[in-house]
């Protein structure tokens, strides 16, 4: 049996098709995921799985959460990486739930279509804590990609996901060949100041992170238009990895390591990138959405009008849209460092 809703609680020209079956949630799920009333978000919770990755920071392999596609083909596959937990920049997912309305959509195009967790959030075994500082998640994600994706890929970050792209990007060209940013935090000097804070004031913070009433308060300036039932219907989506046990460990880690500062990287980026951008965020200025532009040597850039912080969760429509045209595009072009925002 399938469904046919409008992707909730936003309008949208198009229809999202959902799979009516008994939910059957991965036993590593935290048993708060049968609070969730978002339908999407149930739907792709039954896809999460774990899959063994050799790093060579990690004596045993580490189960790597991941949806990953039901067929896999020769195109350059799109790869969806998420925002994460930190201060200052509020992150209300963290995990492949993220992707709850834009995955079914990407699909429906006919693209392969990966979320991945990065590692430290999302909802991997870590119970052998490994290092969780810039350098590991991306030897991770790397093998990862080496050992399952396999070729070329249409990367998309997200907020300070779209820092990881970068790094990424930089570091490993093989692997990408093209770069969609949404939102992009990448001007953050990383962790900054938090990163000389004592540990237990670290673990105090963190416990204020997965609190109900800051998640709260980042929906409200996520978005342009939220019912505080579905607020709170999606607070609980976002903090669901929070509750697995060794996420306070995984993020302390990183914030004390310094993490992502990627602004220097920017005018290494050789890929050609789509910047996406929610017209009325709240949370990144649309004036960095131009120097981003103007900094990266071949752009193009795509403005959503009222949309907030997360268009892939306001507008997935959007979003499917302007990744299909861009990923179609064939010719390079030319960066004269203008924007509609």
């Amino acid at each position: 049996m399938v469904l046919t809703l409008t992707c909730f609680p936003f309008p949208s020209t198009t229809k999202l098709k959902l799979v009516a079956e008994a939910d059957a949630f991965p036993s590593f799920l935290p048993n708060e995921v049968n609070k969730i009333n978002d339908p999407f978000a149930r739907s792709l919770a039954t896809r999460i799985q774990r899959l063994p990755v050799s790093v060579k920071f990690s004596e045993n392999p580490i189960m790597s959460s991941c949806v990953k596609p039901l067929m896999q083909h020769n195109a350059s596959p799109v790869v969806l990486l998420h925002g994460f937990d930190r201060f200052c920049y509020f992150s209300l997912f963290s995990s492949c739930l993220e992707w709850r309305y834009t995955y079914p959509l990407l699909e429906e195009a006919g693209f392969e279509t990966w979320a991945i967790d990065i590692l430290g959030w999302g909802f991997s075994d870590l119970g052998k804590l490994p290092s969780c500082d810039v350098v590991s998640k991306r030897d991770h994600f790397y093998q990862f990609w080496r050992s399952y994706i396999k070729k070329e890929m249409i990367l998309v970050g997200p907020s300070l996901g779209a820092a990881v792209a970068i790094d990424f990007a930089v570091n490993y060209p093989e692997a990408v060949e093209k770069l969609v940013l949404i939102d992009a935090s990448v001007y953050a000097e990383g962790t900054g100041n938090l990163a000389t804070l004592p540990r237990v004031i670290a673990y105090a913070g963190i416990y204020l992170l997965k609190s109900i009433p800051l998640r709260l308060y980042a929906n409200y300036l996520s978005f342009t238009n939220i019912s505080f039932s579905t607020s709170l219907d999606w607070t609980n989506v976002g903090r669901l990895h929070c509750l697995l046990p060794w996420w306070d460990d995984a993020t302390v880690d990183f914030m004390t390591s310094g993490g992502y500062n990627v602004a220097s990287q920017i005018k290494k980026v050789k890929q050609k990138t789509l910047i996406i951008w929610g017209e009325n965020d709240r949370i990144i200025s649309n004036k960095l959405a131009v120097r981003l532009h103007c900094e990266l040597p071949d752009a193009i850039i795509r403005q959503i009008p009222d949309c907030g912080h997360l268009p892939h969760v306001e507008r997935p429509d959007s979003v499917v849209k302007f990744i299909v045209e861009f990923v179609q595009s064939k010719t390079k072009t030319e960066n004269r460092c203008v924007s509609p925002v």
